[in-house]
C-alpha cells in the first residue's frame, strides 16, 4: 500500500493501473480475492512462487536489493568487489541514510534511506518516530544500527503493534540516555569513516502518527492468502501494512505481486 502522513495516514493500494483509496472503504464490508497468479515485482513474468515479498527465483538469487546485505547491511561486500549489482548499490546505498528511533510495540532502533521518511515508519505501525543520526551510506548504517541495538530491540512486534499496546515514549531522553551507553562504538565508526560519516540531527524533533483505526483486534487472527485465495470482512481499520478486519488482519506487503481483486 502507498502511504501519505496525513491526519490520520491515507492509504493507497495498488489495484492493477489503478490506485484504490482505502480509507472510505473503513467501516464498510471488503472482499479480497486471489486469482492465483502471481508476478514478479522486478521482470513481472509470472511465477509459482514468491521470494523476499514479491520476486521471482531468478531475480531473488541474482538482484543486489535481494542480497543478505540489504537485511544486515552491516555486511555489506561491495568494498570486496562481490556486490551483485555495483551500479545498483551505488545508487541505492551510497546515499545518505537515516537511523531512527520509534515506537511500535516499544522502543526499536531502525535505519532508512532518508527519502524513505516517513514511509519507513508508517509501514512498521509507528505511533512515534525520531531520526537520531544522517549517515553517507547503508554500510555505516548498518553499523550505528548494531552499536545502538546492543541496548534496546531493533525488532517489531507485530502482534502488540496491531492491538495498539504501545505507551507513548519520551523518545529524545531515551535517545540521550542510548547514545550515551554507544560513545565508544561511534567514535570508532567515525574513526573507520570519517567524521563526516556520522552526523548527530540534535534537532530533531519526534513525529506522531495516528492511523485510520476504528477498533483495533484483541486477538490477532492473519490470513494468508496462499491457504485461502478469499479473505473478507469488515474493514475496522489499517495499521502499517496491514489491514484490519472484524475476522482477523491481512499482511498486504507478504503478497505483494499477487493478483487480487478487491470489492466491497
Amino acid at each position: 500500500m502507498t502511504t501519505q502522513l496525513t491526519e490520520p495516514v491515507s492509504y493507497r493500494l495498488p489495484v492493477g493501473d489503478a490506485e484504490l483509496d482505502l480509507n472510505p472503504l473503513i467501516g464498510q464490508p471488503i472482499k479480497l480475492r486471489y486469482s492465483g497468479k502471481i508476478f514478479c515485482v522486478h521482470c513481472h513474468k509470472k511465477t509459482s512462487k514468491s521470494f523476499n515479498q514479491g520476486y521471482c527465483y531468478s531475480c531473488f538469487i541474482k538482484l543486489a536489493q535481494c542480497d543478505m546485505c540489504i537485511m544486515k547491511p552491516e555486511t555489506c561486500h561491495y568494498a570486496a568487489g562481490t556486490c551483485r549489482e555495483p551500479s545498483w548499490g551505488e545508487e541505492f546505498c551510497f546515499q545518505p541514510h537515516i537511523v531512527y528511533l520509534a515506537n511500535s510495540s516499544g522502543i526499536k532502533v531502525g535505519i532508512t534511506r532518508q527519502s524513505q521518511i516517513p514511509t519507513r515508519w508508517i509501514d512498521q505501525g509507528a505511533v512515534q518516530a525520531i531520526p537520531v543520526f544522517q549517515v553517507a551510506s547503508r554500510q555505516v548504517s548498518g553499523l550505528v544500527e548494531v552499536a545502538l541495538a546492543k541496548h534496546v530491540s531493533d525488532k517489531t512486534s507485530w502482534q502488540q503493534m496491531l492491538k495498539n499496546n504501545v505507551q507513548p515514549l519520551d523518545l529524545p531522553t531515551l535517545r540521550d540516555e542510548l547514545l550515551a551507553k554507544c560513545t565508544d562504538e561511534l567514535s570508532a565508526i567515525s574513526d573507520r569513516f570519517g567524521a563526516d560519516a556520522v552526523h548527530f540531527l540534535a534537532d530533531a524533533e519526534v513525529v506522531d502518527i495516528h492511523y485510520p483505526v476504528l477498533q483495533y483486534p484483541t486477538k490477532v487472527k492473519s490470513f494468508n492468502l496462499d491457504k485461502d485465495p478469499e479473505v473478507s470482512g469488515v474493514l475496522q481499520g489499517i495499521k502499517g501494512q496491514y489491514l484490519l478486519l472484524d475476522t482477523g488482519v491481512i499482511n498486504i506487503r507478504k503478497f505483494t505481486g499477487y493478483e487480487v481483486d478487491i470489492a466491497g
